[in-house]
């Protein structure tokens, strides 16, 4: 991250930006590797892949994965795939290539499972043994093991750290056609102005919604999954009431190729993130934007294309409301 964030980003996100945002290769593969085994077993690594119709792509994920982090490298444990459901070959290619396949409706089969993708990450608590927890999405393009390596780094290396989410560029890219920073529409048209609004500790995440993140099993195993697509902004609201904004960080991995989304599918997302806020609104009775927020701030990323770092630009949000024109004396003094 820039050293001299700008003067309007608040304080405490400035200092977080400089102390708790690294890039991937700040950690060398080697310096992880050392930091493993002294850990002992508090850095088990167990990485998770949730997957619902991922053929194409599921294969090399899991390949890359174990040959250049589990056979080449020793940083990872065992490497997971939850399947929930596909009626493709997802479960086939996964196990070919080296992913011990675990179905959904196996895992706690006492409990009907619920459709979405975070009763799939809540049921692969019970099937991995890892003290620290990797989650990827299974629909990745051209993965690079930075993806890995970046998130898990930090826990690694740092007891004081106990999430980690990937940060990175999202390019649009639909029939055939490549907008460079159009991806992470629902982040910044939802999640994004949610965040800064009421839990503006957390304005500094790049990515709030990513789907890669690693955290200390202790963590997750005392927070509350939300079964849908809210499970990445229910995460992370709750890990900072947990453990608190310094216990929480970001790694920039580069670059994020994946599927897109149609805009219906988007509008669904978007809804089930917005009611996973409000219900942690209700609960804490924060309704209202935060306390002392006299001029609430939007802060929003872009690549510096000389620094390759991201860049915070703020941006009030404006709420002025003017009243009733019947209630201005002017307004009922006026000619007739």
């Amino acid at each position: 991250m820039p050293d001299q964030p700008r003067p309007d980003v608040q304080p405490q996100v400035a200092s977080w930006l400089r102390r708790r945002s690294w890039r991937a290769a700040d950690r060398p593969v080697g310096t992880l590797v050392a930091a493993k085994r002294a850990a002992g077993p508090a850095g088990t690594v167990s990485v998770v892949l949730p997957a619902l119709d991922e053929e194409p792509t599921v294969g090399e994920i899991v390949s890359t994965i174990r040959t250049e982090l589990m056979e080449r490298l020793p940083l990872v444990d065992e490497l997971v795939v939850v399947d929930s459901g596909s009626v493709d070959r997802t479960a086939e290619r996964a196990a070919a290539a080296g992913a011990r396949v675990v179905h959904r409706d196996d895992i706690l089969p006492r409990l009907p499972a619920e459709p979405g993708k975070g009763e799939v990450l809540w049921r692969s608590l019970l099937v991995t043994r890892g003290e620290i927890v990797c989650f990827i999405d299974a629909d990745l393009r051209e993965f690079d093991p930075a993806f890995v390596t970046g998130i898990i780094g930090p826990l690694l290396t740092d007891p004081g750290i106990q999430l980690v989410k990937a940060m990175y560029d999202r390019p649009l890219e639909t029939a055939g056609a490549v907008v460079p920073a159009g991806g992470g529409r629902v982040t910044e048209l939802v999640a994004r102005p949610l965040l800064n609004l009421h839990w503006p500790q957390l304005a500094g995440f790049v990515q709030p919604l990513g789907g890669e993140y690693a955290a200390r099993r202790s963590l997750l195993e005392r927070l509350p999954f939300p079964t849908g697509y809210g499970v990445e902004l229910g995460l992370l609201v709750d890990a900072l009431d947990a453990v608190g904004l310094d216990a929480l960080a970001q790694v920039d991995v580069g670059v994020r190729h994946h599927r897109h989304q149609d805009g219906q599918a988007l509008g669904r997302m978007a809804a089930t993130i917005y009611r996973t806020a409000l219900e942690r609104l209700d609960r804490t009775h924060r309704l209202k934007a935060e306390d002392g927020l006299v001029h609430p701030m939007l802060t929003q990323f872009s690549r510096d294309p000389a620094t390759r770092d991201f860049t915070a630009h703020t941006h009030p949000v404006g709420a002025v409301e003017r009243p009733p024109v019947r209630t201005l004396p002017e307004y009922r003094d006026r000619p007739r």
